[in-house]
């Protein structure tokens, strides 16, 4: 095992989430699994379910297999931790995907996430300096805003299907 990948560990925060994330010896980003499902509040039998998908062969083929590597850890005496890590972009396309099956915070997440990289594009064009905090702020309360909105519409959407109850009920 002394060919293992080692990846270096860091806090990352999006909007109001904390997530771990992952920077492999050749630069590349990456998430473990687990978080890839919490941070839309899915349980990792999706994500698992995910890798068998038509959609995820349909982007990396028939054969792929998440990379596993160990972690660098200051905090562990004996043992390396090991990660089944997604590259950022199967991260996503995860995200987007549970939006179609209808994941409310993936929908959020997804769009609270493609907002925050046209502002950060138009504040470069403009010369507008934002910190990460404030970034993570305005993306927080931007999720938040969505959530409300999305209770908002799927409340207008229950409606006739109430209605269309009733009117069953009393045909019957």
């Amino acid at each position: 095992m002394s060919d293992a990948v080692t990846a270096t560990r860091a806090q990352i925060q999006i909007g109001s989430i904390a997530v771990d994330g992952f920077m492999l010896p050749d630069g590349s980003y990456q998430m473990s699994q687990a978080q890839v499902a919490n941070c839309i509040g899915d349980d990792a039998v999706y994500a698992r379910n995910f890798l068998k998908s038509k959609t995820l062969k349909s982007l990396r083929g028939e054969g792929y297999t998440p990379e596993t590597f160990d972690v660098n850890s200051e905090e562990q005496s004996r043992g390396k931790t090991r990660i089944q890590g997604w590259p950022l972009d199967i991260v996503y396309a995860f995200w987007v995907y549970r939006c179609f099956r209808g994941n409310k915070n993936g929908f959020n997440l997804v769009i609270a996430l493609g907002t925050e990289s046209l502002e950060r594009r138009f504040d470069q064009t403009f010369d507008i300096d934002r910190t990460e905090e404030e970034r993570n702020d305005r993306l927080a309360q931007h999720m938040g805003e969505l959530e409300g909105q999305m209770s908002a519409l799927s409340e207008a959407y229950a409606e006739p299907d109430d209605l269309r109850e009733i009117v069953s009920r009393l045909e019957n």
